[in-house]
């Protein structure tokens, strides 16, 4: 009886002891775990804050300096700062690589790298000092041609009627350089010179030599016109223009010239190279007869296709190499 009371009582101090034992290694390993997850979180809390990470926030990296080391934004942010309250040289100079992007050859980056290889040269010297500033009157060349400070463009207008284009130092009201100040291109140059009543394609660019070139009265560039008279043209008159007649002692080309398809007896179409101002006011002039309305329709290949009168455009790549190669 004493044994068994003992042996049950022993038993039931084993089992409430295993529970006991059980409880208490559960509960230190619960302990444990959580004593674990705190020292995990602590340890994440205390991490250094200043150290460059790739997620976002003032730390994240954005790039490398020079020497190969990891920027920050912060360290970004600030460096612009430095750089952007640094007094600039107001001597109305600008840094070399500048001037030869602004030109579009290149990128500045890339500029520095001709720059360096001697491709170069400002005022007939050759220049590969980094930082070089020049002025905008210097003679800056690349690989020996002469560049401009800013994207050379050019743009064809479609001209109303009631604007001229003023030759130089003449100053006039409604000009065709008024139609395009939206382009917001400075140092606008035009080709082709149209009279205030006379109307169709006009060329603009900065580009001043080949503006220059374009407008040289000796070279022959393809240009188209329809016109309207004063009276019906006569046949005989057409075939004397068409076999060329003299002006001012010069005998001047017509390449081509016919009647408007589909248009009436006064108006007609001609073709003609000459660069001389006036000069097709100048043919019909020698026949006795007076231009109305001249409407220039072709410009060196160039046409009025979906260019509306009194608008411009653009010219594609294509088209400026095609300019250039007259």
């Amino acid at each position: 009886m004493g044994r068994g009371n003992d042996g049950a009582r022993g038993k039931g101090t084993g089992r409430q002891g295993g529970r006991d034992s059980s409880s208490s290694k559960g509960g230190n390993r619960r302990n444990a775990g959580s004593t674990d997850h705190r020292g995990k979180s602590q340890a994440r809390g205390n991490a250094p804050t200043g150290k460059p990470t790739t997620r976002g926030g003032k730390n994240q990296v954005v790039g490398t300096s020079r020497t190969g080391n990891p920027v920050t934004k912060k360290e970004y942010i600030m460096r612009k700062k430095s750089e952007g309250s640094k007094s600039k040289p107001d001597d109305g100079t600008i840094r070399l690589n500048k001037y030869i992007s602004n030109s579009g050859i290149c990128s500045r980056r890339d500029a520095d790298i001709y720059i360096k290889a001697g491709s170069v040269t400002v005022n007939g010297k050759p220049v590969s000092e980094m930082g070089y500033r020049v002025k905008l009157t210097d003679e800056v060349k690349f690989d020996g041609q002469n560049i401009q400070p800013y994207k050379k463009q050019y743009l064809l207008l479609n001209k109303p009627k009631g604007f001229i284009a003023p030759r130089k130092g003449e100053r006039a009201s409604k000009t065709v350089l008024d139609l395009m100040q939206s382009a917001g291109v400075a140092n606008l140059h035009y080709v082709g010179r149209l009279g205030r009543q006379s109307v169709g394609l006009m060329l603009f660019t900065n580009d001043l030599e080949m503006a220059n070139k374009l407008n040289n009265p000796n070279l022959e560039m393809r240009k188209i016109y329809q016109v309207a008279l004063d009276r019906s043209f006569k046949h005989e008159d057409l075939m004397q223009l068409r076999n060329g007649i003299a002006i001012n002692g010069e005998v001047i080309e017509v390449k081509e010239i016919n009647y408007v398809e589909d248009g009436r007896n006064n108006e007609v179409g001609i073709e003609i190279h000459s660069g001389k101002d006036n000069i097709v006011q100048a043919l019909f002039e020698a026949v006795k007869y007076e231009i109305k309305v001249l409407d220039r329709v072709v410009l060196g290949g160039l046409t009025k296709k979906d260019l509306p009168r009194g608008h411009y455009r653009t010219l594609t790549d294509q088209e400026i190499i095609n300019l250039k190669m007259i």
